[in-house]
């Protein structure tokens, strides 16, 4: 008897789900209540568990889209598996064989670019952690893929030989075939190996020996800095997480001496001429990376659609300064967290955004949505390029709380680990251009948000205070917006009262 598996209601707005993964093949058997496959859903995603015991029989793949009801899968109650067991001559009658000798002799499992994202529908493959030809384990990582938001790592479906089909810096779609698994057992040792009259099969060690994949393995960005410079990776010692090699690591790195002739001929001058102009114009040229293009697209957009003007402020940093000088140390002490700018700008940010709701606010066709809180979009420059991971409810947090975030954020967004989550659903954005030296600027908007709030760097100047002259540390303040939903009274009286609350930070304290 056949029991069809239909696709369940997960929620009341919800009309069809995506197949994310399956965790069963076409014809295993599964038990009752135990998890077959994952769905995914535009807000979240869900297990899906058998209904009963028996063969399992697939009806639609992964990366397919089904409408709430359809059947996803049938379970056989009284069917048997259609794999072939592993013969007598193979496995000891006095020993139960091995689960992972029983696949099939040339099976071979086609690896499909994964849905990773609602918005997502190409990635382009940035590094093969593991080599064509070598052994890969199941779940094991043998690929990183970058999208236009994140990076995300590849884990094998399948034990077996792994078989290169794309190429690093090839840009495949969602669903598009990435590699092939031949499925097959570990060698257990050399002598097995001998005996069988076989080639050895090439599986990577690194793992025991090394500590992880990621040891000796250059990140995206590190590795193009390695080969602008020529320089292989095993000469250079990883510095990141697991002996990752960083792009820091990559930009210490000094290019091998180039071996010196005994006897150097000496170029005559048309010679250093045509050399010295070869040099001076040289070019190269490289493909934009998905997360690059969708930033010019983004940008370009958001000046195109959106009624952009910028006002400026000045805000005394004096005030905050003491403040850092006074409690930075014992800040660090208890909250083990360095006091940093970001919370200050955060908090005031919050509170005027809470007096000024139109500039918390983002417009959606013909209306306007105003927010109740504040998801503060922090810009962090990664090697990729410009990310915005979200400061959740930073209304409610504490400056410790914030710095933390803002820490365990910037972090994430350098090694590439941010989320698609974690850098989605902003109200309000701070960028700080400060840190490179900039002075002043006309940040633009991050839609589809309605402001940004630019910092700059600190510059002691002379100002007037109260008749008399003063050097203070003094920073600009931009405020870029759309006009279509704030207007200039907004915009202004919001700056205002930032700056009013950065210059004497102990309002935020007593809530004036």
């Amino acid at each position: 008897m056949s029991i069809a598996i239909k696709v369940p209601a997960v929620g009341e707005s919800i009309t069809e789900v995506t197949i994310g993964q399956w965790f069963k093949n076409d014809g295993d058997h599964v038990e009752m209540d135990e998890v077959i496959c994952e769905l995914e859903s535009d807000k979240a995603t869900f297990e899906l568990a058998a209904e009963a015991s028996g063969i399992l029989r697939i009806n639609a793949q992964e990366g397919e889209t089904l409408e709430i009801g359809a059947v996803i899968c049938e379970i056989d109650a009284e069917g048997k598996s259609s794999k072939p067991e592993s013969s007598g001559g193979l496995v000891s009658n006095e020993q139960s064989p091995d689960p992972v000798e029983q696949k099939s002799a040339g099976s071979v499992k086609d690896m499909v670019v994964p849905t990773v994202g609602e918005s997502i529908t190409e990635v382009t493959l940035a590094t093969w952690l593991k080599a064509d030809g070598e052994y890969v384990d199941l779940d094991e990582i043998i690929a990183e893929v970058d999208s236009d938001k994140a990076t995300f790592e590849l884990p094998a479906e399948a034990s077996g030989i792994l078989r290169h089909v794309a190429k690093e810096g090839d840009t495949l779609e969602i669903g598009g075939l990435i590699c092939q698994i031949e499925e097959a057992s570990a060698p257990k040792s050399s002598d097995t190996t001998k005996a069988s009259g076989e080639a050895p099969v090439v599986y990577s060690e690194s793992a025991s020996s090394k500590g992880s994949y990621a040891t000796g393995h250059a990140s995206p960005a590190a590795a193009k800095i390695l080969a602008e410079k020529g320089i292989d990776t095993s000469a250079v010692n990883g510095t990141g997480k697991d002996g990752r090699i960083t792009k820091e690591d990559a930009e210490n790195a000094k290019p091998p001496a180039k071996p010196v002739s005994a006897k150097p001929a000496t170029p005559t001058a048309p010679q250093v001429e045509k050399v010295a102009a070869a040099e001076s114009r040289a070019a190269r040229r490289e493909k934009m990376s998905s997360l690059r293009r969708t930033i010019s697209r983004r940008l370009v957009a958001a000046k195109n659609e959106t009624a952009m003007l910028t006002t400026f402020n000045e805000v005394n940093m004096k005030p905050i300064m003491d403040l850092r000088k006074q409690y930075k140390d014992q800040f660090k002490d208890k909250h083990q967290v360095n006091l940093g700018f970001m919370s200050f700008f955060t908090k005031a940010a919050c509170v005027a955004l809470q007096e000024w709701p139109a500039v918390n606010a983002q417009i959606d066709g013909n209306e306007i949505i105003y927010h109740d809180f504040c998801d503060i979009s922090i810009a962090v420059s990664s090697p990729k390029g410009l990310v915005v991971p979200v400061i959740r409810n930073a209304e409610k947090m504490s400056f410790a709380e914030v710095e933390k975030e803002v820490v365990r954020l910037a972090v994430k967004a350098r090694d590439g680990k941010l989320t698609i989550e974690e850098m989605t659903g902003g109200t309000f954005t701070l960028t700080n251009g400060g840190i490179f030296g900039s002075m002043m600027s006309t940040p633009i908007i991050n839609a589809p948000q309605s402001a940004i709030l630019g910092m700059h760097n600190i510059v002691e100047r002379p100002m007037a205070v109260n008749g008399e002259v003063k050097i203070l540390p003094m920073m600009y303040l931009a405020l870029s917006y759309d006009h279509r939903i704030i207007d200039g009274r907004e915009s202004v009286s919001f700056l205002v009262r930032v700056k009013q609350l950065l210059e004497d930070p102990t309002r935020l304290l007593i809530g004036v």
